[in-house]
């Protein structure tokens, strides 16, 4: 038997389902790769507590035995961790704190499993550099989709062919308003209310409203598949507050379905990113991408076209994507030891 010790950065609504998800998964873990996996480290903004021994789900969530001030590279430089999941709030102003938490693990060549996109926005491409130099894993699947195989598809199912175009919808939010829209001819506010009321929507739901979340999704896609080294700025950028009950009168009068799509063009050494609104025919498989669901349509030159749909926004499934990161870390963990 082996232990995997886990640390957590952030206990938001997501970070509370890691830590629920990973006690749960407990015996699995043992009984199908023979680790002991456990929570060692949780640490909030305020405070943190860490046990060599693990912590249980109520040592963890319960704030109020947490130490305060041990957070930041304090907690990152003490918890004894081999993985760190990084779930913190994401800060696109400059990224941290997650950003100061994922430098510091990777240099202690930690793995990092990172959910929180404002890091990876501001530099993915140093991040996966420094990985590489650390002999580590930086894995990021709930920071571009969550649910959605975003990553998997991009950098495992299509690996070796060249990718011509990615189109995908990446943002559950703007999707969830066009559907409700388009469904019962409701405002754009309305729908956005609905949105809120289902706590999909960003704090500033015009992250979500304005483009930004899906194009950051984009900035991250691009460039850790691509090395694209492209900054949000250079993004071409729509989003959906624009749209009326008008429109969408019109839409239907014409069978088109409208979707916020972001747009990698891959050429050569170059990519060209773009976040568009754009009209889809009753037959294009973005037209069935319905309410929360998000989707993946990605063009190579040697297996054609390749589709995917699912993921709908939830706290669980953004959870269970940090958790299919951890999984493959363990699997390879485990088939490293075999051969050893």
């Amino acid at each position: 038997m082996h232990t995997l010790n886990i640390a957590i950065t952030g206990l938001g609504s997501v970070g509370q389902q890691i830590v629920k998800l990973l006690a749960s998964r407990h015996d699995y873990y043992l009984r199908q790769y023979q680790y002991d996996v456990r929570l060692v480290g949780v640490c909030t903004s305020n405070g943190g507590r860490i046990s060599e021994q693990g912590l249980s789900v109520e040592d963890a969530l319960s704030t109020v035995t947490h130490t305060r001030g041990l957070t930041g590279l304090k907690f990152i430089n003490t918890v004894p961790a081999d993985v760190l999941i990084e779930a913190g709030p994401t800060n696109l102003n400059n990224g941290e704190p997650g950003l100061t938490y994922i430098r510091n693990a990777l240099s202690r060549r930690m793995k990092v499993i990172c959910l929180s996109k404002g890091a990876l926005v501001h530099d993915v491409s140093g991040l996966i550099e420094l990985a590489r130099q650390q002999g580590t894993l930086l894995l990021m699947s709930g920071a571009t989709g969550s649910a959605l195989p975003t990553m998997d598809l991009l950098q495992v199912c299509v690996a070796g062919c060249y990718i011509r175009q990615v189109k995908a919808i990446l943002t559950g939010t703007t999707n969830m308003i066009l559907s409700e829209m388009m469904d019962t001819g409701c405002s754009f506010q309305e729908a956005l209310n609905k949105a809120q009321e289902l706590g999909i929507a960003e704090a500033d739901p015009s992250l979500d409203t304005q483009g930004w979340d899906t194009a950051n999704k984009c900035i991250i896609i691009a460039n850790s598949v691509f090395d694209a080294k492209v900054k949000v700025t250079d993004i071409q950028r729509d989003g959906i507050e624009q749209v009326t009950q008008d429109h969408i009168i019109q839409w239907k009068e014409a069978n088109l379905t409208p979707r916020l799509i972001g747009v990698i063009n891959h050429h050569g050494d170059n990519c060209q990113i773009s976040v568009k609104l754009e009209l889809f025919p009753k037959n294009h498989p973005f037209a069935s991408v319905h309410g929360r669901m998000k989707a993946m349509l990605v063009e190579t030159a040697e297996m054609g076209e390749l589709f995917v749909m699912g993921g709908a926004s939830n706290l669980l499934a953004t959870a269970a994507a940090a958790l299919k990161d951890l999984e493959l870390i363990i699997r390879t963990m485990s088939v490293a030891k075999a051969s050893s």
